[in-house]
């Protein structure tokens, strides 16, 4: 609109009711390509620790990080705790039948 139009940024962003200020906005972030390098080869490592774990270790090596911060890079990147499959009991169709009571106190069973 700017470009082809020729009309000011101030007109451009009040005809689209857009705040000039989010226009001429510029990130402070740092860089977090490093940090995001580092959470990655710690879970590639540790595959049973979640984003909690992976805080402590990074400020264990001197990061000076917030968890709020290593939980957003940790699920930007697609990373999650893996679920544990639990060791499965046997099966009821497995185990023996169950004898029928001939008499009473013959055959005690607890639901």
């Amino acid at each position: 609109m700017l470009a082809g139009g020729g009309i000011s940024i101030r007109r451009a962003c009040e005809a689209l009711r857009f705040d000039p200020s989010s226009y001429h906005y510029k990130s402070r972030r740092t860089g977090q390509a490093a940090l995001e390098l580092r959470i990655r080869e710690i879970c590639e490592a540790r595959v049973r620790y979640g984003y909690r774990r992976v805080h402590v270790l990074l400020r264990r090596e001197g990061w000076q990080v917030n968890i709020k911060k290593t939980r957003r890079i940790y699920n930007e990147l697609g990373l999650q705790l893996r679920n544990k499959n639990p060791k499965r009991r046997v099966k009821a169709k497995l185990r023996d039948d169950r004898q029928e009571a001939v008499g009473p106190n013959d055959v005690w069973a607890m639901d």
